[in-house]
């Protein structure tokens, strides 16, 4: 019998009696003739675990091996310390066990908690839930928070990231709300623009800070403009650099969102990833998802549970806004592994990292004829370069050395660096970047 199955043979026979049938072939009379298979399927051989794993290394032998990679756009190529998978992947911690059952869940449910108080921390926000699909579900969600009668719209800035733009216009078609985008000026969120689309039905404005260009935005201000017209700011961040920038409170967001992925986590195929909420007590109860929360049990002791889960989702489900009952999970617990080994000095470091090596590495490029930044404000780790010759060119030649380019912009490229990159290797990949130039 299968080791898969868990039923013995007079189990087996006991119910198909109970269903009054011969068989376990009578289980699929509907499914047509022409569709069942007739005998075994025709497979090779089976290999041995020796085989399999050298198969297995001339496949992989096959991928594109980069040295360096030079591109975001929302996914990071991050250091990631050897401790953090080694911990995330105990196997206590791989499992697809919901932890409904409090008693039964302490380990799992301490580690949502201490992951929310992560992002609480990180955000400067009061409650955070256990996450969400990854950074662009987060901003459709915290949206669709914000919204009540008279007040539908979600004023969108143009400078955040296209992906996250379109699955906030999707939320908007499923619910027949309206995105209306703030125009850019100058790679950053226009203000001017923004004050005269403050209308009576604008439930909320989001912008993302750093946004899709590497600019740094005036949130401050934007906010401040938003809330004097009763308008709720949702912040879009990257953990990385909220370390080094004032936090959602400072700001003045309600809601703070973002996408977990530079925190350990894999760049791998552009995921999975993570999504992260953040928000104020105001507006906790409209915060989807679980939530764990502490408490004490019938002997005084530390415990956790899922609170704040006689909710819409759940039991009112004609009157939910969201229906986000799951979360990544092991993609959260893989984050908050990296936030705690860093610590808040080695995040810091590795932002302030990011920062000086992208702003020498603009200096180096700049420094090339024909190439120019296109923005004038101040970056982060990202920014765009106009470029004398198309950027497929500059890929290509990049691309031969072993470097993944920055990503092609009409025009122009829009580049990353990390903390990976050191400094000889971004003397070598301006040099190239000349040379394909002048070419």
């Amino acid at each position: 019998m299968s080791r898969y199955v868990p039923h013995t043979p007079a189990e087996t026979r006991a119910m198909l009696d109970e269903l009054g049938l011969a068989d376990v072939g009578g289980l699929f009379a509907d499914v047509p003739e022409s569709v069942r298979l007739t005998g075994p399927v025709d497979l090779p051989r089976g290999l041995s675990q020796m085989e399999t794993l050298r198969d297995m290394e001339a496949l992989a032998e096959r991928n594109t091996r980069y040295r360096l990679t030079l591109r975001g756009a929302g996914c990071y190529d991050h250091w990631i310390p050897p401790m953090v998978n080694r911990v995330a992947c105990k196997e206590e911690f791989l499992t697809a066990y919901t932890p409904y059952q409090a008693e039964l869940s302490q380990g799992v449910l301490q580690a949502i908690f201490e992951y929310q108080t992560l992002v609480c921390v990180l955000t400067g926000m009061d409650v955070s839930n256990a996450g969400v699909y990854d950074g662009a579900s987060a901003a459709a969600e915290s949206a669709v928070m914000c919204r009540e009668r008279g007040r539908a719209v979600t004023l969108v800035s143009a400078c955040a990231h296209p992906d996250t733009v379109a699955v906030m216009r999707t939320y908007c078609y499923g619910t027949g709300d309206e995105l209306r985008l703030i125009p850019e000026k100058d790679g950053r969120t226009d203000a001017a623009a923004l004050a005269a689309m403050l209308a009576p039905d604008v439930a909320a404005v989001y912008v993302q800070q750093p946004n899709f260009y590497g600019q740094l935005e005036d949130v401050t201000g934007l906010f401040a403009a938003a809330k004097a017209a009763g308008v709720k700011c949702i912040l879009g961040v990257n953990p990385t650099a909220q370390a080094i920038l004032p936090d959602g409170r400072e700001v003045g967001a309600d809601i703070v969102c973002g996408d977990l992925q530079p925190f350990g986590i894999a760049m791998a195929f552009g995921g999975p990833s993570s999504g992260f909420m953040a928000c104020t007590a105001a507006l906790v109860r409209r915060l989807p998802g679980r939530i764990a929360g502490q408490t004490v049990d019938a002997q005084g002791r530390r415990a956790f549970v899922l609170t704040l889960q006689a909710r819409e989702q759940h039991i009112r489900r004609e009157k939910a806004s969201s229906n986000i009952c799951s979360n990544q999970a092991h993609c959260a617990l893989i984050a908050s592994v990296y936030a705690t080994y860093l610590g808040p000095d080695g995040v810091t470091a590795v932002a302030e990292s990011c920062l000086a090596k992208a702003h020498a590495f603009a200096a180096m490029l700049c420094d090339i004829p024909g190439v120019r930044l296109r923005h004038t404000g101040e970056f982060f780790h990202e920014f765009v370069t106009d470029l004398p010759v198309p950027p497929e060119k500059v890929q290509a030649a990049l691309e031969a050395t072993g470097v993944l380019s920055g990503l092609p912009l009409p025009g122009g490229m829009l580049w990353c660096v990390t903390e990976k990159a050191g400094r000889e290797d971004l003397l070598r990949v301006a040099q190239t970047v000349r040379e394909a130039c002048a070419q």
